[in-house]
């Protein structure tokens, strides 16, 4: 028997599992508690396909837990994207209804048509930038909330409010000028005060998270934050999220996955693109901080590419657009692959299990047996075009979803 995939819909307390054949056969499903006896349970019943895949709905998130448990056990796992198994469910019913078997049926599909989906690899070093990073993030979150209460306080204490780059000591030394007589306003500036001492506890957070990002960075050899525009959080997270860069074909495929590649919406004789809002919208905002810092630099190669797409005719913001498509191969510094076939994951078509034919219902292989969904396929249909083949360079890649993106009818809104 061939290799199979075993699609995943992942939750906090339950998995649902579907085992899925290369011609698109199920040949079992079930699902499992994620507690240690349920975990034990669900390899049992999978024991019977000794040369299988998992396919976990987005490991970056709620899959994740489940995903570093597989590959403690050496089993072979990786990344469905959230929206490819979202498509999947909605071309496969027609109408896009949403239940634990279902999901796990669409997972499953996706990863047996899709090729190039990112394998999830027992990597230490990342893992604990995606920690760090994470929790930097959350510093910068919560800094950026008290700050906003803050202006609002200040703006009922103090006549016209205080300046818009606000630090907490500034801030303190208005608050010192502040004697309200009234109890609405004793209670401003009682809270006010607060804020202002957790501010200063946010900003000596953030300056040992950095300096601890910048240790890691360090250690890993990565060049990014030698790059314009770039700090230690947003070099973190482009390791964490692009990964192994030569999973991507081409720079176009790496910029239809981050989301600066522009989609085509041409029309005849009208030739026009438009803003992607797809894409990696985590990477696609470090690249526009990148592109944002570089502009204010005149000096700057950024700046000075920026000034010539004007020149060229170009808006504002479509030029930033296009500095911002041209930043990816720089924040890559391993470089990119010359273009080949890119790796699938894709598997041959597998046997069926001996006595099953395409129209005989799947074996229950363990946990309690959810109800199969009435429109899902067990073996593909005569002329069905694989989800995966034929990507257009500049509007789809491995992971991307620039195809769900809402319609823009201005080109020039910003990113």
């Amino acid at each position: 028997m061939g290799t199979v995939v075993i699609g995943m819909d992942p939750h906090k307390r339950s998995a649902t599992i579907e085992v899925m054949a290369g011609d698109e056969t199920v040949l079992g499903r079930g699902r499992y508690g994620t507690d240690e006896s349920g975990y034990r349970a669900m390899l049992r019943a999978v024991r019977h396909w000794p040369e299988r895949t998992w396919a976990i709905e987005g490991c970056q998130g709620i899959g994740g837990h489940l995903a570093r448990r597989l590959i403690a056990d050496d089993e072979q796992v990786v990344d469905v994207p959230p929206r490819l198994p979202a498509r999947t469910r909605v071309f496969a019913t027609g109408q896009g209804r949403k239940t634990d078997a279902t999901d796990a049926h669409s997972v499953a599909l996706a990863a047996t048509r899709m090729p190039g989906l990112r394998p999830v690899v027992a990597d230490e070093q990342l893992a604990v930038l995606q920690v760090l990073a994470d929790r930097r993030r959350s510093l910068g979150e919560d800094h950026t909330r008290m700050i906003s209460q803050l202006h609002r306080l200040l703006l009922e204490l103090v006549p016209g409010g205080a300046k818009k780059a606000l630090s907490a000591a500034q801030a303190r030394q208005l608050l010192t000028a502040v004697r309200p007589r009234d109890a609405a306003g004793k209670a401003r500036r009682r809270v006010a005060a607060e804020l202002v001492s957790d501010l200063e506890r946010i900003y000596q957070r953030k300056k040992a998270a950095d300096t601890e990002l910048r240790e890691l960075l360090q250690a890993t050899g990565t060049t990014l934050t030698s790059l314009n525009g770039i700090g230690p959080s947003g070099a973190a997270r482009l390791l964490i999220e692009a990964g192994d860069v030569a999973r991507f074909p081409s720079k176009a495929h790496f910029a239809s996955w981050n989301g600066t590649a522009p989609i085509d919406a041409s029309s005849g004789d009208q030739v026009r693109h438009r803003l992607s809002r797809a894409g990696n919208r985590q990477i696609n905002r470090v690249l526009h901080i990148m592109a944002v810092v570089q502009l204010r630099h005149r000096g700057s190669d950024g700046r000075g590419y920026y000034d010539r797409k004007v020149a060229a005719g170009k808006t504002p913001r479509e030029a930033i657009r296009c500095l911002k498509r041209r930043l990816p191969p720089q924040g890559c510094p391993s470089g990119w692959p010359t273009p080949t076939a890119s790796a699938s994951t894709s598997k041959p078509p597998a046997a069926a299990r001996p006595g099953a034919s395409p129209g005989q219902p799947p074996r229950q292989i363990g946990g309690s047996l959810s109800p199969r969904p009435a429109c899902a396929p067990t073996s593909p249909s005569p002329g069905r075009r694989s989800a995966g083949s034929a990507p257009n360079a500049t509007s789809s890649a491995p992971g991307s979803a620039s195809s769900s993106a809402p319609k823009s009818k201005d080109p020039a809104r910003p990113s």
